[in-house]
């Protein structure tokens, strides 16, 4: 019924956050698929920056593997205590299709997150489908956590850093990806690798999981907030997924007694905004982590749409990073 009660009302939002879904509904036809050239006129980029802006935070741009175009945008905080600082691993969302790491409103979110948490923050740019589809970007997830496990980061571009506490995080699709990268990264290092580099958590921020059925969620929110839409996602998972997979292919439908966890699958965080359409899914891999003994923590936001976090006009974008900084707070090491 909460879905029902939820259709019934209009989530309340700033017209400038109503102004930018509604140019971003442009650059989608009416199958859902993306209009690149005119989506790419509004997708404006940000450069990083070595001088410190306002709140101390600087960033720099790392190459991984420049024969994919492999590369992640770091931020590092100015200041922090004599101490190595987290690092936290972000993957930008975007259908698995759409946006960079330089794209405004990510380079602006991490700088949040960056000075929010004191943490040093690494925005991987991975590979988009449709021209590199599934497992593209959870291959590029796990080599960036391979780059930092053996070469760490730039002396003059970061903080000192502590590896033991590496989080993965990231919303909508890379929310998924952090998921798939967590699994792999602990089964390798469980079974096969030796690592410096432990995650201690990972903050799912509205994972895109789907099916092929339809949840109550997505029926009665469909198009009741201006953000997403079933149209659009199917249309995701078509040019994410290999060609003629079902949404019910394990990259999508992350639920039930098939999901396949490590045993060094770290903590999660998942974070469900109640008009979101995707929050049924979400509620299913939570109940997925518990059913198998995975510790987690979900928090739920009663108005917040999909995509929200990045909206730093919107009041629960703020409340978000305190709650993850005390997530990642709460996963200290335990002094000796």
């Amino acid at each position: 019924m909460a879905g029902t009660e939820d259709a019934r009302r209009t989530p309340a939002l700033p017209w400038t956050v109503r102004l930018q879904f509604a140019a971003l509904s442009l650059a989608h036809r009416p199958d859902g698929s993306v209009r690149r050239l005119l989506f790419s006129l509004g997708d404006l980029h940000a450069a990083a920056r070595s001088r410190p802006d306002a709140s101390g935070v600087h960033s720099a741009d790392v190459t991984f593997d420049a024969s994919r175009g492999l590369w992640a945008r770091v931020f590092s905080p100015s200041s922090v205590a004599n101490q190595p600082v987290p690092v936290v691993v972000y993957f930008h969302g975007g259908g698995f299709v759409l946006f960079s790491a330089a794209s405004r409103p990510y380079d602006a979110f991490c700088r949040r997150l960056c000075h929010g948490l004191g943490a040093v923050v690494v925005s991987v740019n991975y590979r988009l489908a449709p021209k590199y589809r599934f497992p593209a970007a959870y291959d590029d997830g796990v080599d960036v956590l391979r780059y930092l496990d053996t070469n760490g980061l730039p002396a003059d571009l970061a903080v000192p850093v502590d590896l033991s506490r590496c989080f993965l995080a990231g919303d909508s699709a890379g929310g998924n990806i952090s998921h798939h990268v967590a699994q792999r990264w602990s089964a390798m290092t469980t079974t096969v690798l030796p690592s410096s580099l432990r995650l201690a958590g990972v903050v799912l921020i509205q994972p895109f999981f789907g099916g092929e059925e339809r949840t109550e969620a997505e029926v009665t929110l469909d198009k009741v907030g201006p953000s997403l839409s079933m149209v659009v996602t199917d249309a995701y998972w078509r040019e994410f997924l290999p060609e003629g997979a079902t949404r019910d292919h394990a990259a999508a439908r992350v639920c039930g007694e098939r999901v396949e966890l490590a045993e060094a699958f770290p903590p999660a965080m998942v974070v469900i905004g109640e008009f979101d359409l995707l929050k049924g899914w979400q509620t299913r891999y939570v109940e997925a982590l518990r059913g198998k003994g995975k510790p987690v923590t979900v928090v739920k936001y009663p108005d917040a749409i999909h995509g929200f976090h990045a909206f730093p006009e919107i009041a629960d974008a703020g409340k978000l990073v305190e709650d993850i900084k005390q997530f990642v707070d709460e996963r200290r090491p335990a002094k000796s």
